[in-house]
């Protein structure tokens, strides 16, 4: 990935409360953190749904401007899912549980995650399209283009 493409997909991700994910033929609005070099999501288990989204290879990020909600840029991305014990799991659920909003069991969500729920890292491939040279084409359920 280009250190533009980099920046552009990091800036998008951490400035963001929210992006959007597609995959399957739809789109699902996400709460995540950027974590290292991912957007980082909890999926399942009391938390957000997004069906199947263990078994995808890739996915398409939908990066909006926080100020105008406009959709900026698209991004390819592998799926990596983060098992209990492994490499990224650690630093990946600490700055999940601090960054989600209103969880119900913040002293045990960790452990509701590992049991009940998905953890998965979204790496952006380097495949990035910026407004301009995304489709118009778009559902309603996904974010406007913004064109300047």
């Amino acid at each position: 990935m280009t250190d533009f493409a980099q920046a552009l997909v990091a800036e998008l991700a951490k400035k963001s409360g929210l992006i959007w994910v597609s995959y399957g033929g739809h789109a699902h609005p996400i709460w995540h953190e950027w974590v290292g070099d991912a957007v980082c999501v909890v999926a399942g288990g009391g938390e957000q749904p997004l069906p199947d989204i263990a078994s995808q290879q890739t996915v398409t990020l939908l990066l909006r401007s926080k100020t105008t909600r406009f959709l900026i840029a698209e991004a390819e991305a592998t799926v990596e899912v983060t098992a209990p014990g492994s490499e990224h799991w650690e630093v990946v659920t600490s700055a999940l549980k601090s960054g989600r909003l209103n969880v119900v069991d913040r002293s045990d969500a960790v452990e509701r995650w590992a049991r009940e729920a998905t953890v998965v890292r979204l790496i952006p491939t380097g495949d990035v399209r910026q407004a301009e040279d995304i489709s118009q084409t778009i559902g309603q359920s996904r974010p406007h283009l913004s064109r300047r």
